[in-house]
Formats: structure tokens, sequence, C-alpha cells
């Protein structure tokens, strides 16, 4: 069996070994050639002498190519401290190509490649350290979450991948039958389905790191292919489900990080994070928090904001502590147009110096003025930003300014991890493409009050989410465990009894034989190890990831298929 690299230590001196890897560099010094030799756990040094017998062919090796060596390790004269292996080396007396290496496309020890070359050739690219350093930490936090709920009880069940497609959702992929004509498939989204219907067959404890498929518009974060550490539990409550989401994100980041996580996290409900960040996923390492202006300007002659204010409109503002020297009138124009991308009409400005200074200077009256500063507790070389409208593209386009402020100010601790969760979010959210009101987190989870669901705007849901730095790690919910309540729920979502009859009665069914009252959670695999890794693209913690169209360049999938298997599967193309 083969011994790893870094396996070797100042303890193993004139021990005779074997080992096998690649080449990532040879130096030629006067004579005596040195080669580091790759493998998965790391680099340690060969050094071959002229009077080697390994001495010709080792002029012969290139970069990657894939070799065997047997030698004696020995005490390095000059330790290099940034190697595990750093105190020793290998005196070679054989070497055997195991296979050549063609000319790479580009330097594995070098970041200037495209990431379009680097994702091609992605085989070439996980040879790198920080790739393959990210895919051990996710399979370090998989192993983690398994010791911790196995210890727990929780039983690992697998759900189907190919199962029925369902509506509510992201777009779904589908998948055509061939043995039944015309009928598809659907690729989980995830398994929420299968899990509540595990907890009606009475497993109570159920786990699974499962793979989910969303056909969704693609960003830094989402891919359409990804892992859930997905878990539900009957007989439970939210404290229960949060308690031990806690308490294994804990184990995570001790066993991964060597951190002691702070528990319980902190608490906010989705008014509070919305009114306060802007967002459902507050990054709280910084404050700039939004700030409610409204009152202030109660009274104003500005047209403008007299007219939100009379359209029950909202008037808000970031305070950026001593920035109003730094941000000319063309920065200021910048972020307008940024704040512009998230619908907000306008930017007005604000600089504080004893007086007020900025694009609406001239409708700051003595009163409006003095509020403004109590308000707000202003500083000479303040700087207010505001934006008004509409709540909700106010508080969202505010939100999303504040987080562009935090990086480009550096305001962010970079070395913080900090939890929260977010809760009692609205029960239902209203969707301008499809000029309705859609489930909020998903049609099966449980309202606080079944009384409230003809408030729309007002009714709240059981579902919390955990939130780590601005990202969404996990979310869930008290499930509906009655048929009655599923139905008014479903009801309430424009669903016809005939219609979710038809697409969820499997479920309905199941809920009156005897349905425990039950809950869960997922943990999203990539977005958490995306964090502890400390990047901010999840390809770089994902094999073979996809573009952001969806396709991969390696394979060139998706790929076309003959005329053969189309009509097998009774398709024709347009």
């Amino acid at each position: 069996m083969k011994v790893n690299n870094t396996s070797f230590n100042i303890e193993n001196i004139d021990e005779i070994v074997t080992l096998n890897g690649w080449v990532a560099k040879k130096r030629d010094l006067g004579g005596v050639i040195f080669i580091d030799l790759r493998d998965r756990s790391g680099i340690i040094q060969l050094v071959v002498n002229p009077q080697s017998p390994a001495y010709k062919l080792a002029l012969s090796l290139k970069s990657e190519y894939v070799i065997e060596v047997t030698g004696k390790i020995t005490k390095r004269q000059n330790v290099n401290e940034h190697l595990q292996t750093g105190a020793i080396e290998v005196v070679v007396d054989q070497i055997q190509i195991l296979n050549e290496c063609a000319e790479i496309p580009f330097e594995l020890d070098k970041t200037t490649a495209l990431e379009e070359t680097r994702l091609k050739y992605r085989y070439l690219d996980l040879r790198r350290d920080q790739l393959k350093s990210n895919l051990i930490m996710k399979h370090k936090i998989m192993q983690s979450a398994r010791n911790y709920l196995n210890k727990a009880e929780f039983i690992e069940l697998e759900t189907p991948i190919l199962g029925l497609s369902t509506p509510e959702g992201a777009r779904d992929y589908l998948v055509p039958s061939r043995v039944n004509e015309g009928r598809f498939y659907a690729l989980p989204q995830s398994p929420q389905l299968f899990k509540q219907l595990l907890m009606v067959s009475g497993f109570e404890k159920y786990y699974q790191i499962a793979r989910c498929f969303r056909d969704e518009d693609l960003r830094a974060d989402r891919q359409p292919e990804f892992t859930q550490i997905d878990l539900e539990m009957s007989f439970v409550n939210e404290e229960d489900i949060m308690t031990l989401t806690e308490e294994m994100l804990k184990k995570i980041f001790k066993d991964t990080k060597g951190i002691d996580v702070p528990t319980p996290f902190i608490r906010m409900t989705y008014k509070e994070s919305m009114d306060n960040y802007g967002s459902d996923k507050p990054d709280t390492r910084f404050e700039l928090k939004i700030k409610d202006i409204t009152k202030v300007f109660s009274k104003t002659d500005f047209s403008i904001f007299k007219e939100v204010i009379d359209n029950k409109g909202i008037i808000n503002c970031l305070v950026v502590k001593n920035a109003a020297e730094n941000y000319s009138r063309k920065d200021i124009e910048k972020l307008q147009e940024y704040v512009k991308t998230y619908r907000a009409k306008a930017l007005a400005f604000l600089k504080y110096n004893e007086e007020f200074t900025g694009s609406i200077a001239k409708f700051v009256t003595p009163e409006i003025a003095q509020a403004l500063k109590e308000t707000l507790n202003l500083e000479n070389n303040d700087l207010i930003l505001i934006v008004a409208g509409d709540k909700k593209i106010v508080k969202t386009s505010l939100g999303a300014l504040r987080l562009k402020l935090g990086k480009e100010l550096n305001l962010i601790s970079q070395d913080k991890y900090n939890f929260l969760w977010v809760t009692d979010f609205p029960m239902f959210e209203y969707s301008e493409e499809e000029k309705r009101y859609l489930a909020c987190h998903h049609p099966f989870t449980a309202p606080a009050d079944i009384n409230t669901l003809a408030d729309k705007e007002g009714a709240l849901a059981r579902a919390y989410d955990v939130v780590l730095n601005g990202y969404e790690i996990g979310g869930g919910s008290i499930r509906i465990h009655r048929p009655d309540v599923q139905e008014k729920v479903l009801a309430a979502l424009g669903f016809p009894k005939e219609r979710a009859e038809k697409e969820f009665g499997f479920l309905l069914k199941a809920l009156t034989l005897g349905a425990p009252p039950h809950g869960g959670l997922a943990l999203g695999l990539e977005r958490l190890t995306m964090i502890i890794c400390g990047t901010d693209n999840i390809r770089d913690v994902i094999a073979f990831p996809k573009t952001t169209s969806a396709s991969c360049l390696m394979t060139e999938a998706p790929g076309i298929v003959s005329k053969n298997q189309l009509e097998e599967l009774h398709i024709a193309l347009k």
C-alpha cells in the first residue's frame, strides 16, 4: 500500500522508503537534481546526486510526470518551515516513470489562468493545493456531521432521485420515461416530501447527505446540483431543532477548524432582520444598520419625499461614519447606479460637518436638521445615504448597498464567524412574475396561526433559517402533520381541492394515517464549506462544477443525443 509523503518526519532518518507521486518542480543546481514530489498529502523533497543510478533518468523528468522512487530519508541542511516534511529529504537511488505528461495548458502553482481554462482541465486544476484542501475540508465536514447525527441516534436513509414533478418551488429538471410514454420523472429539489413520509413511517430521526437539483439562474453561491445535510425529526418543536443544529455546527467547527463556536446563536425575527439589514440573511460582522427617517421628513417641502410619504412609502438611510470626505459626488453617483439595479429610483445624500451639504441639503430645515442629528447620532464627517419609496425596494436596495460599502471600506472582520437564527418568516410572499402569492418556504410549512391564512401579508410561518456571515447556510420549519391544515394551506395558495389531490394526493393520504408532529432542517453543504474555506465562489468547493450557463466545460455537457435515443424516449425536437 502506498505511504503518503507527509507520513514521514525527522524520526524516520535513515529509513529506506518507496514513494509515488507527481513531479511538482525540478531544479538542477550544479549537478545535483532536486525534485518536489507531490501527492495528495503534500510535498517531499527528493535529491538525486550525479553518482546515483537514477541520475540520467532524473534529467529527463518533466513537470507532472508520474513517478515511483526509492531512497533513504536524510536530514535537510536547510529546513523549509513552510513544508510539513521540511526537515527531511529523500536521497534517491531508483526512479521509475509510471507515466509521462504532455505540456500542461497552465502552470499549477499559479492562479493566472482563466477560470474557463481551469474548468476545462478540472482534473489538473484539482491538483492545486487550494482546491484539493477545499475538497478534503468538505469531506471532513460530512464526516463530522455524520458522526454527530449517528451519535444522536439518527438513521441515514436514502430517498429517490427519480420522483414526481411538484409545483411551488424552483424549476424542475425533468427526466423522460422510456417505458411510460409521455410521462416524466423530476430530479429532487430536496427530499422534502419523502423525509416527511419517513416520519409518518415511524423512523423518528432521519438524515441524509442528499443530492438536490434546481433548474434556476446561477450565481457565485449557487449551482444546479448541490448537496444538503438533510434531517427530520418527529415529536419536536423549533427549539429542539435549533438546539440540535447549533450543537452539530459547533462540532463541525471544532473538528475542522479547532474553533469553539459560542451557543446559543443570536435570534432575530424576519421583520427585525429586514428593518435593520435589508436582508433575511444579515451579515452581522459589522454595524451600519439601516435607519428609518420617515418621521423626520414627515413635514418636508421636498416634493419627492412628500409623495413617498403620501403613498405610504418609507424613507430610510445608511450613516457611514467618518466617510463624507472620502466620497465625491462622482463616487456617490456610482453608488446611485448600484442601488438602481435593485429598483431604487434614486440615492439622495447628505454630508454633515456642523451643517448639512449634499443633494437635498436645501430641503433640510432647522427642525429637520435637529431631528436628523438626534435620530442618527451624527458626528462631523458622517455621510448619509438615503433611499425613499416602496418599503421592500428601499430595504432591499439599502441592504445591498450596506454589503457593498462593508467590503469597500473594509468594515467586515474576516476572522469572525457570526451565526444567527432568523425566525418568524412570512407564510406567503407575493411573486411579481406570477402575480400571486407563493409559499415563502414551501407549502408544507406549518402556519404560526391557522386562523391568519386569509391575511396574506401578515400570516407567519413556523420557519427558521440559520445564517452565517451573510449567507443562509440552512433552513427548515415545523411541518404540517394534519390533513385539514394542509388542505387549508394549499387552498390559500390557490390549489383547488382536485388539483391538490392530483399533485399531493400521496402526502395528503399519508397525513390521514397517523402522521406525527415533525419538523426538520437542511444545511447547504457547499455554502458551509465555502465559508469555512474562506472563498466566495461555490465552484471552489465542488469537484466538477458547472458554469453560470449550467454547462460543464470539461465534458461539454449538456450534449446532443442521438435520434435513436430520442425516439426511444418518445421525444421530438422542434
